[in-house]
């Protein structure tokens, strides 16, 4: 962003949004179809999909990686904007964790000692986190171009929004291609897939998003 730029935003108010921000759709959605399309040629959907799409423990999931989007791109808004509000940020991300927490330990208690360990492991933890983060590059791209053409100040911060809004998305992708149901598993390994983009974000902010 331009001197001049920052200096129209600062005087409109923290949240306006600059011209060029007008792009910022494209850029999502571009990125939400790649990293869509990255999902289906290395996973490809289930082939029971259907039948899941039955299952409460389904949306369970997806509802978890929908509100972990909506919660990390408001982040990406806020940290995107000097002097934006961001003092309620670590609720609108606790809340949805907080409360599949609970969820899953009300359903460990309910489980039989013997099957906690599966819920927990499932059989992709291994590699469950990792295909999030991958998937979650081009979406991860995509935040960090809106990102740059605003004033973000905060850029360490940014930088792990922007890959935390990013890895879950991508978490919401990936939900047509995982066997895994347990909310205990989800709540554990979907968000470690989230965290690591959001790592690496923290990391590469500030040499990334300097303007």
């Amino acid at each position: 962003m331009k001197t001049d730029d920052l200096i129209e935003m600062l005087s409109s108010g923290a949240d306006t949004q600059p011209a060029r921000d007008s792009l910022a759709p494209l850029w999502l959605v571009a990125g939400l179809l790649v990293s869509a399309a990255l999902m289906l040629a290395l996973l490809g959907v289930r082939a029971n999909l259907f039948e899941e799409l039955m299952l409460p423990a389904f949306w369970s999931k997806l509802v978890f990686s929908l509100a972990l989007t909506a919660a990390g791109w408001l982040a990406v808004k806020r940290l995107s904007a000097p002097g934006a509000r961001t003092t309620a940020l670590p609720f609108y991300i606790g809340a949805p964790v907080a409360v599949a927490w609970l969820v899953a330990a009300a359903v460990l208690l309910q489980a039989a000692p013997a099957a906690r360990a599966d819920l927990f492991w499932g059989t992709t933890w291994r590699y469950c986190p990792l295909l999030i983060a991958l998937i979650s590059l081009p979406l991860f791209a995509a935040a960090l171009r809106i990102m740059r053409s605003r004033a973000p100040t905060r850029l360490r911060s940014a930088g792990a929004a922007a890959g935390f809004a990013a890895g879950a998305a991508a978490a919401a992708v990936y939900c047509l291609h995982c066997p895994e149901l347990s909310i205990v598993f989800v709540g554990f390994w979907y968000l470690l897939g989230m965290l690591i983009p959001a790592a690496i974000g923290a990391l590469i902010g500030p040499r990334v998003l300097a303007w």
